[in-house]
């Protein structure tokens, strides 16, 4: 069936870099929204970064400036670039997004497992 599976965590200083990707496979006709979701213990997931189906970004406050998402709809791919990362931004993040079923042609939405990633010296 249809599948978004996150890579690209890890462990940084602060003030690094990573880029998270996820992938999407399965019967998909279409990719429309997609966004990146963060969530720290003990807290609520929150929306870090989102992209319509067009191009057009939004980011959350904590973000703007530092973060990037992307997406490459011929690969399928959708991209999380994090520079000038801070402790703050530990959390495990998740990718998620509206996809068009081949089979059926409804959309639904659908959510990755998560990736780590850890900020600190």
């Amino acid at each position: 069936q249809v599948q978004l599976v996150e890579s690209g965590g890890g462990l940084v200083q602060p003030g690094g870099s990573l880029r998270l990707s996820c992938a999407a496979s399965g019967s998909i006709f279409s990719i429309n929204a997609m966004g990146w979701y963060r969530q720290a213990p003990g807290k609520q997931r929150e929306l870090v970064a989102g992209i319509t189906s067009g191009g057009s970004t939004d980011y959350a406050d904590s973000v703007k400036g530092r973060f990037t998402i992307s997406r490459d709809n011929a690969k399928k791919m959708g991209y999380l670039q994090m520079n000038s990362l801070k402790p703050e931004d530990t959390a495990v993040y998740y990718c998620n997004a509206d996809i068009v079923r081949r089979y059926d042609m409804r959309t639904q939405n659908y959510w990755g497992q998560g990736t780590q990633v850890t900020v600190s010296s």
